[in-house]
């Protein structure tokens, strides 16, 4: 099977593409580098430099033609949402929009998407979140990703394409970046083998729902062999405080630095927590062993 994975020198991205090589599938990287890194493809896996709202893009699915659209690409900072939403909208939805046309008018047989589920639940009213939880985005980036999910819906009932859409929760892992403010582990180990004091939001007693990159990336390879559509969460189902994870990234890193508190930015997440999706076939890689593998990527 042939599939075009945009946003494939990303973190996620990469994790995704090498799982897919190892399947024995071909893969075409679409990335503009603009956070992801070419040394993060696959040599084995195609490559083009361009923007997902690039002209060319129809080139290369006229060249390609690819069975299947795997779309990780985004601008996924929630705070660059907020301070320009119409920035955000015109890569998130516009953009989209746009390869998702590309797409159908060269015969795709399914699409999966990259959605977020702490993004999209907003502020929970239960907790774990499953799938049928209310969907309140509380910024725009998550505004932007269920605009997407109710794209693809359309998308199936027109004109018969397929479609998963994966609801992240907070994943972590080598080749996260540090820069920005989506990694908060990436962030977090950074500034401990620098040497640097940890900055914490608020009193740190805000919850998140951390999931390995690996067992990520593995649920975009079942749902290329699963015959279920529609919306999955992966997440692990267990909540854990920004506290908690300084304090055993600092005793993994066996490194001990300063810990600050700095007031919260506008529009900060209190409490995030996810069901794991039908699409989580494999066992949950557990925080303590994620963190493990994550470390040593960071101490290298």
């Amino acid at each position: 099977m042939k599939i075009l994975v945009t946003g494939g020198a990303g973190f996620i991205g990469s994790h995704i593409v090498d799982l897919y090589l190892k399947n024995g599938h071909e893969v075409v990287v679409v990335d503009d580098l603009s956070t992801g890194v070419r040394e993060n493809i696959d040599r084995r896996a195609k490559f083009y430099h361009m923007a997902i709202e690039d002209e060319q893009l129809e080139d290369v699915f006229s060249k390609e033609r690819p069975d299947v659209l795997n779309h990780q690409a985004a601008q996924v900072d929630v705070r660059v949402s907020i301070a320009d939403p119409v920035a955000d909208a015109n890569v998130n939805i516009l953009a989209t929009l746009k390869l998702f046309e590309v797409a159908r008018k060269h015969q795709i047989k399914k699409i999966i998407f990259a959605s977020s589920g702490g993004a999209v639940y907003g502020e929970q009213e239960s907790f774990p979140a499953d799938e049928n939880h209310p969907t309140n985005p509380g910024n725009p980036y998550g505004i932007t990703k269920l605009a997407i999910e109710k794209y693809l819906s359309f998308y199936e009932k027109a004109y018969q394409i397929p479609f998963v859409a994966l609801r992240y929760a907070n994943v972590y892992g080598p080749r996260q970046s540090p820069k920005g403010e989506a990694g908060v582990v990436a962030i977090f180990a950074k500034r401990i083998f620098s040497k640097q004091a940890i900055s914490i939001f608020g009193d740190g007693r805000q919850t998140r729902d951390y999931v390995f990159v690996h067992d990520v990336a593995q649920c975009s390879v079942e749902a290329l062999s699963s015959d279920l559509s529609g919306i999955f969460n992966v997440g692990t189902g267990v909540e854990t405080s920004v506290n908690q994870l300084a304090t055993l990234l600092v005793e993994l890193a066996d490194c001990e630095v300063p810990v600050e508190h700095v007031p919260a930015p506008l529009a900060e997440q209190i409490r995030s927590c996810l069901v794991p999706g039908k699409l989580q076939q494999s066992k949950i890689t557990q925080l303590h062993d994620g963190l493990s593998q994550t470390v040593k990527y960071f101490s290298q």
